[in-house]
């Protein structure tokens, strides 16, 4: 249930939105001339960039952002993304990001002297206010006709907070503070259920936790991880559980245990929700086709 979707901005200036919803791993593939500069978004999930003819790769994690620029050779898009998982990537030529910044060049590490030659990887967090644009990338409700011009709109915004070291959530004029204390507090709520998926709190506890309202927990949540707080918690555990599974360190009624489900029969049931098929039987397809 992959999909991808390639918006341009301008000549040598385009957004890529990459989704997979689906089970099976998802892959693209894409040339991408010299010259341009990649900037990739893990929004969720997992990904991971393949060079090389698949003797090199790059993982690109979930809240984290990679660049990528290497003057001497083309780095065609190889991308192989996990269940549930996204990405946006921007591809700007050198010539046009200089454009961009060249009153300000000094300012970003990028364009130095010594670094505008020579291959550029970088991994870096994605901050509180690139996660709010980039995920309003994913849920918006806009006529076709002016889609164009919105994604254009936030591609720029995006490049703008990627170079916005100085970004200080404390700042008292800062136009996003509101949204980006939401944000973290989200994320943290993310990483509660994640850590207690065996015996996760409930809404009303959670959201006491965090310090967010019901409404702005269920709200925000679905908007960063695009969906409610249950539905994301259900889908981590069954892929924790088919990787448990998967290497062979537990048996069906472990993995159950280990995620919180107190019966086999139960934990069969959850599985053959999220994957068509029981534990056992999913376990037999992969030694078979191994």
């Amino acid at each position: 249930m992959g999909s991808q979707e390639v918006i341009k901005i301008e000549d040598d200036f385009y957004l890529l939105r990459f989704q997979n919803d689906g089970a099976e791993m998802y892959r693209a593939e894409r040339p991408i001339s010299q010259g341009l500069i990649q900037f990739h978004y893990g929004i969720k999930g997992k990904a991971k960039f393949i060079f090389n003819q698949g003797n090199y790769a790059l993982d690109l994690r979930e809240e984290k952002s990679l660049l990528l620029y290497n003057p001497q050779k083309e780095l065609p898009l190889n991308l192989e993304m996990a269940p549930n998982s996204w990405v946006i990537s921007v591809v700007i030529s050198i010539k046009k990001f200089h454009a961009l910044f060249s009153s300000e060049a000094e300012h970003i590490p990028f364009l130095s002297a010594g670094n505008q030659d020579k291959k550029y990887y970088n991994e870096a967090d994605i901050s509180p206010s690139m996660a709010i644009v980039l995920n309003q990338l994913f849920h918006f409700n806009l006529h076709p006709s002016i889609k164009n011009l919105y994604y254009k709109g936030k591609a720029y915004e995006l490049l703008s907070l990627y170079f916005n070291r100085t970004e200080d959530p404390d700042a008292e004029q800062c136009p996003f503070l509101i949204d980006e204390e939401n944000v973290l507090k989200i994320r943290k709520a993310k990483d509660i259920i994640i850590a207690n998926m065996a015996e996760p709190p409930g809404l009303q506890e959670l959201a006491d936790q965090i310090g967010l309202n019901l409404k702005k927990l269920k709200t925000g949540f679905k908007q960063i991880y695009g969906d409610s707080v249950y539905a994301f918690l259900f889908d981590y555990k069954m892929e924790f559980a088919r990787k448990l599974l998967e290497d062979g360190t537990h048996n069906v009624n472990e993995a159950g245990l280990k995620i919180g489900y107190s019966t086999a029969s139960h934990f069969i049931s959850a599985f053959r929700k999220k994957f068509g098929t029981t534990p056992k039987k999913y376990l037999m397809s992969i030694n078979v086709s191994a």
